[in-house]
């Protein structure tokens, strides 16, 4: 004698799926929140590798680079600074992690040498959380 085949029942499936959904719910807010913290956290350190380039840059022509020769300055001889002894960085100047570039201007605001910073995840003056800006000056100097 063959016994019949049996599946799920309709109510079954429902009942699993809402199960599904109640921990989707729970896990995403939580598993999204690490990604915003990780990118400026990556930005954080991009900011810190670019400061080191600058004061390698300092040392060797005895200035910052000016706001228009910018960060190019660190990976391309302007043609004005005849001590570079770069390039400053060991690959190409990166984006910050939202894409954009950074901010650079030399003098910097509050008696700086220079301002360095990220808009982070909005691309706009101020934020909080992951939109908030990041800048060379706050992050532990």
């Amino acid at each position: 004698m063959q016994r019949p085949a049996r599946g799920f029942t309709l109510l079954e499936l429902l009942v699993v799926m809402v199960i599904i959904g109640l921990l989707a719910s729970y896990v995403a807010p939580r598993f999204f929140e690490q990604i915003g913290k990780s990118e400026v956290k990556a930005t954080r350190a991009q900011i810190d590798a670019l400061d080191k380039a600058l004061a390698t840059y300092r040392i060797d022509v005895g200035n910052y680079p000016t706001t228009e020769q910018g960060l190019r300055a660190l990976v391309e001889r302007p043609a004005s600074e005849a001590k570079w002894a770069g390039p400053y960085l060991s690959k190409a100047l990166p984006p910050d992690p939202w894409g954009r570039p950074y901010l650079y201007r030399a003098p910097g605001e509050q008696s700086h040498d220079y301002e360095l910073m990220s808009l982070g995840k909005d691309g706009q003056r101020g934020g909080s959380g992951d939109s908030a800006d990041v800048s060379v000056w706050d992050t532990g100097r």
